[in-house]
């Protein structure tokens, strides 16, 4: 393979410096004659499938013209075709969660091996801000499709902003709770949501749960989500209590992983509208990896 990076992973950075979604490319293409879906796009840069067949690896040279690259720059960096056949997830798809969460030893305690052959098509996360201003719950509800016969849990990760109690896990049915790992010096609880059965190649499940906790937490100020692998579609909205609404809000999201929301240095902020049942919501729409979040301001 030429090159400093794998095909994926040149092509994430191109996408990310661009500043433009999987749609506002796929529409770029369109133009140009090239039909490539956003669904194909958000698969070449995940590293769960590459340009193989003439079509695809004829769209490549528009690609690199859409992103303002080089000519060549993505395809002298696609490895060798795959083999034809039925797709088995990696043994070990901990470095991706990894570039997250600072996950350690949790890894020898949970089943992370069906992290990648789940493909994230929407999430949708609420934070609940009480009276005192402070974080009371986080509801999270995805809709994930399966693209290998197996998959038989999620992974949820939750970690507190300042030290404290952690938080516990509320599921709705049918979702079981498998392993949890609690971290209390790190502020980190992990947990094994567990389907209801193993998960056929192309079926979708709806994972729903809720992290409460147990204590009142200081006073917050934003609330923030990693996003490690592509997804179609990330809604996150607040609701605070009408007694103690916010002077501001600010969506913003940052370029990569590093670093936090708040101190990140590249990131894009947008002023937010709180309505009358003192909800603000922002979304995401084809985000690589990226921390996505939420910010106000207390008058």
């Amino acid at each position: 393979m030429h090159g400093e990076r794998p095909f994926h992973e040149e092509l994430r950075a191109a996408i990310a410096a661009s500043g433009l979604s999987l749609d506002r490319i796929h529409e770029r293409l369109r133009l140009r004659g090239v039909p490539v879906s956003a669904a194909t796009l958000s698969s070449w840069q995940s590293g769960r499938h590459q340009p193989e067949r003439r079509r695809s690896l004829s769209a490549l040279a528009a690609l690199e013209d859409v992103l303002s690259l080089p000519p060549a720059s993505l395809s002298t960096r696609l490895a060798p075709p795959r083999p034809r056949g039925r797709w088995l997830p990696p043994g070990d798809t901990a470095p991706s969660l990894a570039r997250a969460w600072p996950l350690g030893g949790v890894r020898d305690a949970v089943d992370v091996r069906w992290d990648s052959s789940l493909t994230r098509l929407s999430c949708h996360n609420r934070a609940e801000v009480d009276r005192e201003r402070r974080l009371r719950s986080l509801s999270s509800r995805r809709l994930l499709r399966a693209e290998a016969d197996g998959a038989d849990r999620w992974i949820a990760l939750y970690r507190l902003d300042s030290p404290g109690p952690l938080p516990r896990i509320r599921l709705a049915e049918p979702l079981r709770l498998g392993t949890v790992v609690e971290l209390p010096e790190e502020g980190l609880v992990v947990a094994e949501l567990l389907f209801e059965r193993p998960l056929l190649r192309g079926e979708t499940v709806i994972v729903d749960y809720t992290v409460e906790h147990r204590v009142p937490r200081p006073v917050s100020q934003h609330v923030e989500t990693a996003i490690h692998v592509p997804m179609r579609e990330h809604l996150l909205e607040v609701r605070f209590d009408p007694g103690a609404l916010p002077y501001a809000c600010y969506s913003y999201r940052t370029m990569g992983l590093e670093g936090d929301g708040r101190g990140a240095r590249f990131r894009r902020e947008q002023r937010l509208r709180v309505d009358a049942a003192g909800v603000a919501h922002a979304v995401a729409l084809g985000a690589g990896e990226c921390r996505f979040g939420i910010r106000w301001v207390w008058g």
